[in-house]
């Protein structure tokens, strides 16, 4: 791991959300138990956004990204693919 941000203490808003993720290559993004995918050149921006925040406005937790590819939220079968590669 190159960087470790402590989500608590260095919260990201809307705009600043949106500035970290729209050249992503794609978004992966739990819901439930699902895995939604999206890519940001083609998502609708405000579907995306509700998707990777919370209630608060913050981008949810956890938040990775390796290289341009970022995951949202946990879900087991996401990250034991991850650890897998």
């Amino acid at each position: 791991m190159a960087e470790e941000v402590n989500a608590a203490k260095d919260t990201l808003k809307i705009d600043g959300v949106w500035d970290l993720l729209g050249a992503a290559e794609k978004i992966y993004v739990t819901s439930g138990t699902k895995i939604l995918e999206f890519n940001p050149e083609t998502a609708d921006r405000e579907e995306l956004l509700k998707r990777v925040t919370g209630r608060t406005g913050n981008l949810r937790a956890p938040a990775l990204r390796r290289g341009d590819v970022f995951y949202i939220g946990y879900n087991d079968e996401m990250y034991e693919t991850l650890i897998k590669e």
